[in-house]
């Protein structure tokens, strides 16, 4: 046991506790003087204790087990997906969240996403490095991933739904793609939102009636919005723009911690959450937006290090696929707060408030222990089958 502690990349670990002490700071001075919100950054820092205790128990844990029993984890997450959005009550227009004892919630959609990465680093680990084929390989993936994006589109939640999409992208990718291949899903994707964009401009109005009748005009709002800047309706930019207003006003330094002009801020919905970024532009400037991305950018190197030195395919695809989640939540969260993607859900890791999402991506680094702690014995394991076929 206290081998496989000594395995863990002591240097991610210190870079979650910065993490944690710049997600509790800014937190606070989120909520500060909202009684709504009370003690919103001592939960952070309880969320915390919890997810690093979390993770020493997953480092522990063989990840190998968990490709054994895909199939299991992968009905149960289609199982959750479905009884939320036929139980669950309606949250910001959606139905996605669980409501449990003492006020919090569980999203399945947040656990969906290791379950689809494990599920596909099984199918592709099959190859064992050769070229991935389409009808055995490819579209097998696909299908896999069908069921729970659809899921999550209906209830409705575009953010975790695309973050799907980048998850197998991100793992193809890596998993050895015929370059033919690789080029008839790029124009399937780029010819998929030219036609979108066409078809949404063509029936603007169409579509906006259909989602007023449905009660879902947020998302016209949002997909408006970004589309179509320049002729959405006030409350369609609203957010979009007060955002990019409160960033702009940081500067070059910011205006000092807690002292953020509140009537930027005050307007910005979840600012705690999704829109903590704001949070740090207004209070600290592109210094402190800057030092945030280097965190990042030093927590997913250290990460692709760890998936360079695996033995077993199949770890080096879990990695990636945790890699490839992670960089698009940080793109989409800090570009839909400076105009650059359009608003979603999605939050900031190890940085928004929430309990489920900051114990899945604490779940997620234990994952990443896992394989790196577990890649000895799977060592040991590869030279002992090759000398007894020999």
């Amino acid at each position: 046991m206290l081998d496989k502690f000594k395995k863990m990349d002591w240097g991610i670990v210190l870079l979650l506790l910065v993490l944690m002490v710049v997600s509790t700071l800014l937190v606070r001075s989120a909520t500060y003087g909202d009684p709504q919100f009370k003690s919103y950054d001592v939960k952070t820092l309880i969320f915390y204790g919890i997810g690093f205790v979390v993770m020493a128990l997953v480092t522990l844990f063989d990840y190998r087990i968990l490709l054994k029993i895909w199939v299991y984890l992968y009905v149960l997450g289609i199982i959750l997906l479905v009884v939320v959005y036929l139980t669950a009550p309606e949250i910001n227009g959606a139905r996605s969240w669980f409501q449990l004892p003492g006020g919090l919630q569980f999203q399945p959609a947040e656990m969906e996403k290791v379950i689809l990465i494990i599920t596909i680093a099984f199918l592709m680990g099959r190859r064992q490095g050769d070229p991935l084929r389409v009808r055995q390989d490819l579209l097998l993936i696909a299908a896999f991933s069908f069921v729970p994006f659809v899921l999550v589109m209906i209830q409705p939640d575009l953010g975790n739904a695309i973050i799907y999409l980048v998850i197998v992208l991100g793992m193809l990718w890596i998993g050895n793609v015929r370059y033919a291949h690789v080029l008839l899903g790029l124009t399937i994707v780029i010819g998929s939102l030219v036609l979108f964009v066409f078809m949404f401009n063509q029936y603007n109005t169409e579509i906006k009636d259909f989602l007023v009748d449905k009660e879902k005009t947020h998302w016209y709002e949002r997909i408006n919005g970004f589309i179509n800047p320049d002729k959405a309706s006030d409350k369609e930019v609203y957010q979009a723009n007060k955002a990019k207003i409160a960033i702009g006003s940081g500067g070059l330094t910011g205006d000092g911690y807690m002292k953020g002009d509140s009537k930027n801020r005050k307007f910005i919905p979840y600012p705690y959450s999704d829109a903590i970024f704001v949070v740090v532009g207004e209070e600290f400037g592109f210094q402190g937006a800057a030092i945030v991305l280097l965190l990042y950018f030093l927590l997913i190197y250290r990460m692709i290090l760890i998936s360079f030195q695996c033995y077993d395919l199949r770890g080096s695809f879990i990695i990636i696929g945790i890699v490839s989640m992670y960089v698009f939540q940080i793109f989409q969260n800090i570009g839909m707060m400076i105009g650059l993607m359009p608003i979603t859900g999605i939050t900031l890791p190890f940085i928004s408030y929430g309990g489920t999402s900051l114990l899945l991506n604490m779940m997620c680094i234990g994952l990443v222990f896992s394989v790196k702690a577990h890649q000895e014995k799977f060592e040991l394991d590869h030279v002992a089958v090759q000398r007894k076929a020999r």
